[in-house]
């Protein structure tokens, strides 16, 4: 499989993207809020993500999300888990932003 650029994943909950669907903008997990930023994976890092932070749970999907529908200002890099640089969204995320939504099995 390709990588491809400029492409972001975030993993949640249905209930969560439920409600953002409802607000028409996703302003993240509790984790994220309490964190003051939207968690984000690259297609790397997805994996290891679902086995630190959502072992166990059911009813989660994978969003794809197009950086280039961003505000660059609020995307930052950062080190974090085993010193690798994450995509952190500083802001609530653009629905416009999602490119596809796929269940996690």
């Amino acid at each position: 499989m390709m990588i491809e650029i400029n492409v972001i994943y975030k993993i949640c909950s249905k209930d969560e993207w439920s409600v953002a669907l409802k607000k028409g903008v996703y302003k993240g997990s509790a984790d994220d809020l309490r964190d003051g930023f939207i968690h984000f994976s690259t297609f790397n890092q997805v994996t290891n993500t679902l086995n630190k932070h959502y072992k166990g749970q059911k009813n989660l999907l994978i969003l794809k999300v197009s950086t280039e529908h961003l505000f660059p200002s609020k995307l930052k890099w950062e080190i974090s888990r085993d010193n690798q640089k994450f995509p952190h969204l500083y802001g609530d995320l653009n629905l416009v932003a999602v490119i596809s939504i796929n269940g996690i099995p």
